[in-house]
């Protein structure tokens, strides 16, 4: 992710640590090329063509050089320079040619990363080639960097990986190799920071994700495509029950729709014009002309988004104000064509499921229902343990070509979300340019254990598409009059929300969500029989729970249900058979002793009951 440097404050100093890095490369390879070269959020990054492959190993040398260039306090300096001086100060350097190139077509079309580091400054009728310097490194750049390099901490930076990219992110053009980088004001700073990152494999739902037998991929299927494993698809089911008994009574009514469409449905919704290239079959692939009529057939493809489906639901039968607000909810599948390299594991795939909601309303209903929304997304927040979130204000950018509808349903959505955020006292920020091209939106943005922020659930107002599909109601005058709709998904995906869960939980999930809430260990074989009988008994009570059998001694089957984060082990030998009994163990290594077995049951009972 680019970062903006009238945002960050470590801009400029990530920038400038990036320099100092592209020339410690060009000192061990001065025969290397190099591409661009952006800060990042929490680092920054370079592009290289380099005669051979760095590795890790090779960080250590790079980074002494970067430290003695440091200490050298050489200053930065910039240039302005004219399209012939930057051809011959770069005409060893095709990468940065082509950049020249382009910037004096209009440093735009390279995108905000290159943009801001390609060093052009537009002005009216010209553009202005700028350059910083410091020792013998020079960069095209339009800033900002600090004054000089003894302002980077010595002892605050390190390189952390390298890896493969694409010149422009096209893969028919060279593989170049990227080297990525951190540096902070101070050593502490820089510690905690890679800290954050220890910890943050450590909890990657990825690794946890196979380690506990949740999900996993396939190539044969295909990139991106989840496969949920038993243990997953009861996490799956849990969520999808949670939220379906608390929808059912808040009045929603469950619908199912199709996983594909026909094209028009989504020219007509705008999907298409917005969503074209992330839709299935991806366009190069289709082999006909989809801007076309289709003469003797018609054209079809994987749904992206659910609302037009349960729009034609809405228009299937005659509408009155009585029947509103009319609630519609679905666990729908959806489909994007993400590109290979934007994957990765539950947080963006190409195959998902919404929980999706689409809320038709009178106008006048608008402000009550909306904070209706709000209260459950709370209320799923406060259940699944997650508690530190803000929200943001997604509004229209007026100058963006994107976004359908008048200046005044426009001007009435988005205030109507802000005066209901206002109302609930939430804290939120407003941000141009957020919006769907449908409608403004309340997103809700949940820090984690690590400090790091999801974006999760969403509530959006739209008063365009109920005009481009021509919905109507009979109000109380006996006219017909356009409803409004409120698309809402609580959880925003099962899947980003299951990956957000595993992360933040480190996949110790609350007892009412795991998978596996309890497993019984017999001490002998001969205890197995009354471990499998407690086992039925949690079971007819709705729990879930394992019988460990195995020929292991009980010590190696208590780490094996803690490794599988299994929230409670109930060990049974001769007294606990003997007396009706369990002996409690808690993943955490508490030992609760022998209780009752209708003991266990309540308090398991409770803490389903409780989180719910």
């Amino acid at each position: 992710m680019s970062v903006n440097p009238q945002n960050d404050p470590l801009y400029a100093l990530r920038h400038s640590a990036a320099h100092v890095m592209a020339q410690a490369v060009l000192e061990m390879f001065p025969e290397g090329k190099i591409a661009i070269g952006p800060p990042v959020e929490n680092g920054f990054y370079y592009d290289f063509d380099l005669p051979r492959s760095l590795s890790p190993d090779d960080f250590v040398e790079i980074e002494e050089r970067m430290r003695r260039i440091i200490r050298g306090n050489h200053p930065f300096i910039r240039r302005v320079v004219s399209p012939e001086e930057a051809r011959e100060l770069f005409k060893d350097q095709p990468y940065k040619l082509e950049l020249i190139d382009g910037l004096l077509k209009g440093a735009d079309e390279y995108g905000e990363a290159q943009a801001g580091t390609a060093g052009a400054e537009q002005q009216p009728g010209s553009v202005v080639i700028t350059t910083y310097k410091h020792d013998t490194f020079e960069d095209l750049c339009r800033g900002p960097h600090v004054s000089s390099t003894g302002e980077i901490n010595p002892e605050a930076f390190k390189l952390l990986r390298v890896s493969g990219a694409y010149w422009r992110g096209d893969e028919k053009r060279p593989m170049l190799q990227r080297i990525y980088g951190t540096v902070w004001p101070t050593k502490e700073e820089l510690d905690r920071y890679l800290w954050q990152l220890e910890e943050a494999k450590r909890r990657d739902h990825r690794k946890l994700g196979r380690e506990l037998g949740l999900f996993t991929f396939s190539q044969e299927v295909g990139p991106g495509l989840p496969l949920w494993l038993p243990k997953g698809a009861i996490l799956r089911d849990t969520l999808e029950r949670f939220l379906r008994r608390e929808q059912l009574e808040r009045g929603y009514q469950p619908v199912i729709t199709p996983h594909i469409g026909k094209l028009d449905l989504y020219k007509t919704s705008g999907h298409w014009y917005t969503y074209r290239d992330s839709m299935f079959p991806p366009i190069a692939e289709v082999g006909v002309d989809l801007e076309a009529d289709q003469p003797g057939g018609e054209v079809y493809v994987l749904k992206p988004m659910n609302c037009p489906h349960h729009i034609q639901i809405y228009k299937h039968e005659p509408r009155s104000y009585r029947d509103l607000p009319l609630r519609l909810a679905e666990f729908g599948m959806v489909y994007r064509f993400e590109q290979s390299g934007e994957l990765s594991g539950f947080l963006r795939v190409r195959g998902f499921t919404v929980d999706d909601s689409h809320i038709f309303i009178t106008p006048e209903q608008l402000e009550e229902e909306f904070i209706r929304v709000v209260d459950l997304v709370l209320f799923v927040f406060k259940a699944l343990g997650l508690h530190d979130y803000s929200a943001r204000v997604g509004l229209r950018d007026p100058s963006s070509p994107k976004y359908i509808g008048s200046d005044e349903v426009w001007e009435k959505a988005q205030q109507a979300i802000i005066n209901a955020a206002d109302k609930l006292g939430l804290r939120y920020l407003v941000e141009e340019g957020e919006a769907a091209f449908y409608g403004p939106k309340l997103d809700f943005i949940f820090r984690d254990a690590l400090g790091r922020e999801w974006q999760l659930g969403t509530v959006q107002v739209d008063y365009n598409l109920p005009e481009r599909f021509d919905l109507e109601y009979v109000g109380e005058d006996g006219q017909r009059h356009r409803p409004v709709m409120i698309h809402r998904a609580p959880f925003g995906s099962l899947e980003r929300m299951v990956a957000t869960l595993i992360e933040h939980h480190a996949g110790a999930l609350p007892f009412w969500l795991a998978p596996v809430q309890v497993m019984l260990i017999p001490i002998a074989d001969r205890h197995v029989e009354y471990a499998e009988g407690v086992a039925k008994r949690l079971r007819a009570e709705g729990l879930r729970v394992e019988v460990d059998a195995s020929k292991e001694r009980m010590n190696a089957k208590i780490r094996e249900a803690q490794l599988q984060k299994i929230p409670a082990m109930l060990v049974v030998g001769d007294k606990e058979q003997a007396a009706g009994a369990v002996a409690v163990r808690m993943r955490s290594g508490e030992d609760r002793g022998a209780m009752p077995v209708e003991e266990f049951i309540a308090w398991a009972r409770e803490q389903v009951e409780s989180f719910q």
